[in-house]
């Protein structure tokens, strides 16, 4: 009888150690079968990330690219609007001498019509 108990221990205890060896060489053969699968997951989310990254590079080209074209377009309306005050100081100058021209063209005939005056007079009382 003391053996029969003794053997009942030790049949749990081998039953319970040949469920852990099970169990763990279950889980290696899992492991080792989902290998393939983990190492096409791993692909798939390098492809996925590296086309992550492509879309994102493009959007800053883009980005950039617009960012370029608003400041050449604000340059370019920049310099237009200067071409155009410088035009129209240049015209405003050019119609102020052109008129300060007249004044003192119209003073010299002005005084010239005063000196005949003048010498006529000087003339009739000579």
């Amino acid at each position: 009888m003391k053996n029969a108990r003794n053997n009942e221990v030790a049949d749990r205890r081998s039953s319970s150690a040949e469920a852990k060896a099970a169990l763990l060489n279950a889980y290696r053969a899992a492991k080792t079968a989902a290998e393939p699968a983990k190492i096409a997951r791993q692909a798939e989310r390098t492809v996925i990330s590296n086309a992550h990254e492509e879309r994102r590079v493009e959007r800053e080209r883009v980005k950039l690219e617009e960012q370029t074209r608003i400041v050449t377009e604000a340059a370019e309306r920049q310099a237009a609007a200067e071409a155009v005050i410088a035009a129209e100081t240049e015209a405003r100058e050019r119609a102020e001498k052109a008129r300060i021209a007249r004044v003192v063209d119209d003073e010299a005939l002005r005084k010239a019509e005063r000196d005949r005056r003048y010498a006529n007079r000087k003339a009739r009382q000579a």
